[in-house]
């Protein structure tokens, strides 16, 4: 590369040079036909004159030091300026040589010399361009989304040294084949001769406007390609972050708060469990529903059979879903429909020949549940029991329970209802034999999971983008946290090596403390905290108490027994039953209490029944159902 001294001389003699040239131009232009040699020698001096003029305006203008790749609108006018002076000089020069040659003459020369001027800096910058797209030192990307945040994330690539932009690529019809920021705007279905023929690194999604979903749509089109996908936020929120380019383009992964490492990646996703298997996943439209199915369709399935009560969130993960599953080969089934609703229930079981269940549906925000506990218990604890008993009617090889840590001696609703579902489930475990043909029982318990709805990161994010302040219900607070992809592989990999009653826990290290990843997240926002030490940051961390039914500490195993698995993260909880006449005693009043709104009546059933619980204030069963009914 030249230095800048050389090419600042550069352009000056450019621009110097360009005087004869536009003389000659503009004299074919009026004349029609080339100046003659006779006409040159006697205005050889006039043209030293406004070549020596050229120079030195070019110069002290400070035309020579606008770079290429920042030619534009303010640089332009300084160059009109010294074209209207340079036919200025030669109109002078024409009336002090006694010609009396017309004042268009000087302007069509002047018009002409700015249109050299700007044309040569054109074609300079092209070659600069072919030069930087041609080199191999340089991450060469496609940008795909050609509006208003891509037309701005290529014109700040123009300027970056390490990043050259190949070509735009957009969904929009009307955009396609057209030229944007100087580059080729293609279809999607032209990405990989583009990868092939332009030696293409990486794809940057510019389209912050489009939903999560269909990003991870495209992304993981482009991903089976070969290509590093990345998105980009609006162009709007990059501006005054301080970072370069490229390090703000780099993506924030969710891992990044676990205070250890993800473990996805060291968790396969049984694929011989699933591989040719009728599967169906009840809520499938939630954050973990959705991400099993995710996950599920790579290990090829027959068919997904999608069970959702809520029929936005079905159309959504089924919208989602269809092309995956044509790609893979896998059907995908949506059925609306609850839970509780055994009829249906077991027609979607029998009529899509189901042969492992996941259970994800559940009602889990803890002030919810807490507040309203009769539609809780109906749908987590006899939704439970009405799913897991149609499977083991209709003989399903395997159906996994997804539960929580909020299970284990629970201090509130949701929890104490996760927990009779897990006894629910231990007992048909108890009247299953597998080796007859009986259905595979297991549960699978999360820690908290980021990202997914109602978790504290995704309220942290929006109290953060608000400004704050970040509330946080006590100091001490700690919880184990796992990932989506962690907590869906959980469950793929427990189903391959469960015998029948089954706990699954996965080792997730030690808890986090809330607090510290409050403090960490603002950080992330590039915010200071704003605190006793800080009074003058800028998001404040607010303690707002403990809410009803709010542990502390969260804790995975009710016992204190735990074995090893065949994979060294996962373990297995040793874990305390009630016998068929208990649960079928609880189940009874259960229906009862439900059946009559009462949510005394359940507090009481609680306090009976799910040993170790820590809810304060329960009340005593008043009647004692008959130990003799079956569920």
């Amino acid at each position: 590369m030249l230095p800048r001294k050389a090419k600042q001389t550069f352009i000056i003699a450019l621009d110097v040079m360009m005087v004869p040239v536009a003389l000659v131009l503009s004299h074919a232009l009026l004349q029609n036909s080339l100046p003659t040699t006779e006409s040159l020698s006697q205005s050889w001096m006039a043209v030293a004159i406004l070549m020596t003029v050229a120079g030195l305006l070019c110069s002290a203008m400070g035309i020579h030091k606008v770079q290429l790749k920042a030619y534009e609108t303010r640089a332009f006018g300084m160059t009109v300026v010294h074209a209207l002076v340079i036919g200025a000089v030669a109109l002078l020069l024409d009336r002090l040589a006694g010609f009396d040659s017309p004042a268009s003459n000087s302007i069509v020369f002047a018009f002409v010399y700015l249109g050299i001027c700007a044309g040569s800096r054109y074609v300079l910058l092209q070659g600069l361009h072919w030069i930087y797209r041609s080199s191999s030192d340089r991450v060469r990307v496609v940008i795909y989304g050609a509006g208003r945040t891509g037309k701005q994330l290529a014109a700040a690539l123009n300027t970056d040294e390490t990043i050259v932009p190949i070509a735009f690529v957009d969904d929009n019809a009307g955009m396609q084949s057209t030229i944007v920021q100087g580059l080729r705007v293609y279809s999607p279905i032209a990405i990989s001769s583009l990868v092939k023929e332009k030696r293409v690194d990486r794809v940057l999604l510019a389209m912050p406007s489009l939903s999560r979903a269909r990003l991870a749509q495209i992304s993981a089109r482009l991903e089976d390609m070969g290509l590093n996908v990345e998105s980009l936020p609006s162009f709007a929120q990059l501006a005054g972050n301080g970072a370069r380019l490229v390090e703000q383009l780099r993506p924030v992964s969710p891992g990044d708060f676990l205070g250890r490492e993800p473990l996805d990646r060291e968790l396969t996703n049984g694929a011989e469990t699933y591989a040719g298997k009728s599967v169906l996943i009840t809520g499938a439209g939630g954050s973990i529903g959705s991400e099993l199915c995710r996950q599920l369709i790579t290990t090829k399935p027959r068919r997904l059979v999608l069970m959702e009560l809520s029929e936005l969130a079905l159309y959504n993960i089924d919208q989602e879903l269809g092309a995956l599953g044509r790609r893979h080969g896998v059907e995908i089934v949506p059925c609306l429909g609850s839970v509780r609703d055994a009829p249906v229930v077991r027609k979607v079981i029998e009529d899509h020949a189901v042969e492992i269940v996941l259970h994800a549906a559940a009602y889990k925000h803890v002030p919810i549940v807490e507040r309203d506990p009769v539609p809780g218990f109906a749908n987590n604890v006899l939704g439970t029991q009405v799913v897991a008993q149609a499977a083991l009617d209709a003989g399903v090889g395997q159906f996994i329970l997804i539960s929580t840590d909020k299970a284990v001696r629970p201090k509130n609703m949701m929890g104490a209802s996760k927990r009779l579902a897990e006894l629910v489930i231990q007992d048909l475990a108890s009247r299953s034999d597998p080796s007859q043909g009986g259905t595979i029982f297991s549960m699978v318990r999360f820690g908290n999971v980021i990202g997914s709805s109602g978790s504290v990161i995704p309220l942290f994010e929006e109290q953060i983008a608000r400004g704050g302040p970040v509330t946080l219900t006590h100091r001490d607070v700690t919880r184990y946290f796992m990932t989506i992809p962690e907590a869906a592989r959980l469950v793929l990999v427990s189903g391959t090596f469960a015998h029948g009653g089954d706990v699954f826990v996965l080792d997730m290290g030690d808890p986090v403390s809330i607090y510290d990843l409050a403090r960490q997240m603002i950080s992330a926002a590039n915010y200071t905290v704003r605190d006793e030490d800080n009074p003058n940051g800028d998001i404040e961390i607010v303690l707002t108490g403990l809410r009803p039914g709010e542990k502390l500490q969260e804790e995975l195993l009710i016992g204190t027994g735990q074995t090893t698995t065949p994979h060294p993260k996962i373990l297995q909880a040793q874990e305390i039953r009630l016998s068929e006449i208990e649960v079928a005693a609880c189940l009874k009043s259960l229906r009862g209490a439900i059946a009559e709104a009462n949510n005394t009546a359940i507090r009481a059933i609680v306090g009976r029944w799910v040993e170790g619980n820590q809810i304060e204030g329960l009340p005593e069963l008043v009647e004692q159902p008959e130990q003799t009914e079956q569920a």
